[in-house]
């Protein structure tokens, strides 16, 4: 049985490009001890320059996700970032969560304990919103009245037990819409909390909210 409750051992990497960046990410996380990874599609909202979290507002955007151990992921971090030069303006951001374990990979247990790897002061949280299609930029305007400075929307489609109509008897499984949304950890609470109120999330089939805590990250802006 999974000890969901043990120090997580691996972490996931996003990373959010320009539109066209994405598999040169791939390519040199792979030459760093990373497999493989997914690249999704998505959306920049920001039109401000703190955090400059997507870079340039209303442009395509590639968010490549790549999941490995710690210790690979925190060389692989640094490489990309000598590699690609996240701390400079528009050239993208990445950052790491922790996850508990790895389904479906062929990424190896490492026996190693944590102790000695220190800890990283919690400074930014992620929010990832799941909404149905044409709800994002509602999410992004309730994330701005309480503090955010932008995000990103990527398209994507629902599959859940309420989660289908019928249309001349075919099932129709409607498309959703992904916000991530990156914020400093004092304000994640009032933009969850706006975002919630205003799309009603509470009521069935509204949405879901969930928070990841960052690790670390390159080109993050104040």
């Amino acid at each position: 049985m999974t000890n969901y409750n043990s120090i997580p051992i691996f972490e996931l990497i996003y990373v959010v490009v320009n539109y066209g960046m994405g598999s040169r990410i791939l390519q040199k996380a792979k030459e760093h001890g990373i497999s493989g990874g997914t690249i999704f599609l998505g959306k920049g909202t920001i039109n401000n320059s703190l955090l400059n979290f997507l870079s340039l507002y209303d442009e395509r955007k590639e968010i490549v996700l790549l999941g490995t151990d710690n210790h690979t992921a925190d060389h692989a971090l640094v490489e990309l970032n000598k590699e690609f030069k996240f701390e400079k303006p528009n050239h993208g951001i990445v950052f790491t969560t922790s996850v508990y374990e790895i389904v479906g990979s062929r990424c190896y247990r490492s026996e190693e304990n944590e102790e000695g790897r220190g800890v990283n002061k919690l400074m930014y949280q992620n929010i990832i919103t799941i909404v149905n299609r044409g709800k994002a930029e509602e999410v992004i305007e309730a994330a701005k009245a309480a503090g955010s400075k932008g995000g990103t929307i990527i398209n994507a489609r629902g599959s859940g037990v309420n989660e289908t109509s019928k249309l001349f008897n075919m099932d129709i499984e409607p498309e959703k819409e992904i916000v991530i949304i990156l914020s400093k950890e004092d304000i994640t609470e009032a933009i969850v909390t706006s975002i919630r109120e205003k799309l009603e999330i509470d009521k069935p089939g509204n949405g879901i909210i969930f928070i990841q805590n960052i690790n670390k990250a390159y080109g993050i802006y104040e």
